[in-house]
């Protein structure tokens, strides 16, 4: 299973796929507003027609058109590779962009950054373009793959044939033995990123990426920053507030990452989330009225049902995906994956309908979405940045033994997803770089109205984030908008509530009540 912040790691662009196929920290030590990125911030961009996606970026083809017949314009910008000196050597940072529609009076630039950490925004924002028209009435869209994602100097830690491996291996490690093999694994994958990857490694903390999100405004030759940041993407929202208080214009904040959390905390709040998330799919599926739950006859019976069979498939996997099979690490991925979405819950149901009758091809290829895998095999570099990037984010590093005396906490929280929850805090073991600090410093007083959308049903980033963010951002900087919802993030619901007042924000200023709620 991938990694707790793993788990809210490209789900959008993955529900957008899947609906398709199964149509189917803080660095201390360095200073506030600065450096500047010298003469980096004179360069000029050259916005090309955008070419069809790496293997890293995901794959796939070029993007279409907007409707008008608009195309999509890519680019590429300098950015040093060690911020500590922005004279020394440099990287590329590939960027997308929809130039803004009108009839209204350009605003400026839109930056999107759609989550992961590992997601990347190039492959990503033509997927959900259409959903942020309203916004490009006034703003150019554009988003960019972060330092270490897709073409920005993307980390790379095995091939194709390995991940297909680590991503086959227990999860759930029950004897001395499993757990053994398991650590190995991880220390493999570690081992594989610092050897085809260590130059980059040092630099891919979100703070880097922040800097590179202000030398992204200047070069963009906007005087504030417009921004729209999606689960992780809310994290880097607001590390770059508290490093850049004075360049913030207008930014939402969705899906909203808790930034006081350990990776521990993060672990077990989303194992609380997720289990929420289950109980709320099997409760629907029971609930509705219009024809008979095919996967149980209760909510309980639908859980203790899915329960049995990840326990089978833990003795014996299934046929998947040919020749992979579903195993019960790829079936938990996959049942992870589905309740990002309530457009994924028809999906999921006849996922575990196949599986009850042993085929695995649907849980599996939610699995594959999750995990970065497309139809052809090939892994986006999804998870090696993930991991780079959170490892290098975390100063914590546990051990077997402490995540073993932990397994029954989480258990407790959520009888599915609490086990693997627990053994993927030991993603970091044996990380080749220190972590920088305990969680991010989002601090950012002096900052202007930065808007926090929570949602009651979201997975992977809980809802009590919201207002963990909202108090870490400082006094009469941010306000919380609530949506009483299910999946996760709230504007991509397509609520009209939240994207009414989503919209007059960020086109108008107008900023809602504290307190407002939606449903």
């Amino acid at each position: 299973m991938q990694s707790p912040r793993g788990l809210r790691a490209a789900a959008l662009t993955a529900t957008a796929v899947l609906l398709s196929a199964l149509a189917v920290g803080c660095d201390g030590n360095t200073p506030k507003e600065g450096p500047d990125g010298g003469d980096l911030t004179a360069q000029k961009l050259q916005w090309t027609a955008c070419p069809a996606p790496s293997e890293s970026e995901g794959g796939g083809a070029a993007p279409s058109p907007l409707p008008g017949g608009a195309k999509w314009q890519c680019a590429t910008m300098k950015a040093p590779l060690d911020w500590s000196k922005p004279k020394g050597d440099t990287i590329d940072i590939a960027l997308i962009r929809a130039q803004a529609s009108g009839p209204g009076k350009r605003i400026g630039s839109l930056i999107f950054n759609f989550g992961g950490p590992g997601g990347s925004g190039v492959s990503a924002l033509p997927s959900f373009a259409p959903d942020y028209a309203k916004l490009r009435t006034r703003y150019d869209l554009v988003s960019f793959d972060p330092r270490g994602v897709g073409r920005s100097a993307g980390v790379r830690c095995e091939s194709d044939a390995q991940l297909d491996q680590y991503f086959q291996q227990d999860a759930t490690p029950d004897d001395q033995a499993e757990r053994n093999a398991y650590l190995k694994n991880v220390e493999q994958f570690n081992a594989g990123c610092e050897k085809n990857s260590a130059k980059v490694l040092p630099h891919v903390r979100t703070t880097d990426a922040a800097r590179d999100m202000d030398l992204m405004r200047q070069v963009l030759g906007d005087p504030r920053m417009y921004y729209f940041g999606i689960s992780y993407g809310t994290e880097l929202g607001g590390v770059y507030a508290h490093l850049f208080p004075r360049h913030v214009g207008r930014a939402v904040l969705d899906g909203v990452v808790d930034p006081t959390q350990t990776p521990e905390q993060t672990s077990l709040g989303q194992a609380r989330g997720f289990q929420l998330a289950m109980d709320n799919f099997a409760h629907a599926c029971v609930s509705d009225t219009t024809t008979k739950c095919p996967i149980g006859n209760s909510a309980q019976d639908v859980e203790n049902r899915i329960a049995a069979l990840l326990k089978k498939l833990d003795a014996k996997p299934i046929p998947g995906m040919f020749p992979r099979q579903l195993t019960q690490s790829a079936a938990t991925n996959g049942i992870a994956q589905a309740l990002y979405s309530k457009e994924l819950w028809s999906p999921l149901t006849e996922g575990l309908q196949q599986a009850y009758a042993g085929d695995g091809r649907i849980l599996m290829l939610l699995s594959d979405a999750l995990n970065g895998r497309n139809e052809n095999g090939e892994y986006s570099n999804l998870t090696s940045a993930n991991v780079a990037i959170n490892c290098s984010d975390d100063k914590q590093r546990y051990d077997t033994a402490y995540v073993q005396r932990k397994v029954p906490e989480f258990r407790a929280v959520s009888p599915l997803f609490g086990d693997f929850l627990a053994w993927s805090m030991l993603t970091c073991a044996d990380w080749p770089v220190p972590g920088a600090a305990d969680h991010p410093d989002v601090s950012a007083p002096g900052s202007a109205p930065i808007l926090v959308v929570g949602n009651t049903g979201d997975p992977a980033t809980p809802y009590e984030g919201a207002k963990k963010m909202v108090d870490a951002l400082g006094k009469g900087v941010a306000v919380e908008l609530t949506y009483k919802g299910q999946g996760h993030g709230a504007y991509d619901s397509k609520n009209k509530c939240v994207q009414n007042a989503v919209n007059a924000y960020l086109l108008d200023g107008k900023v809602p009540a504290a307190g407002t709620v939606c449903s």
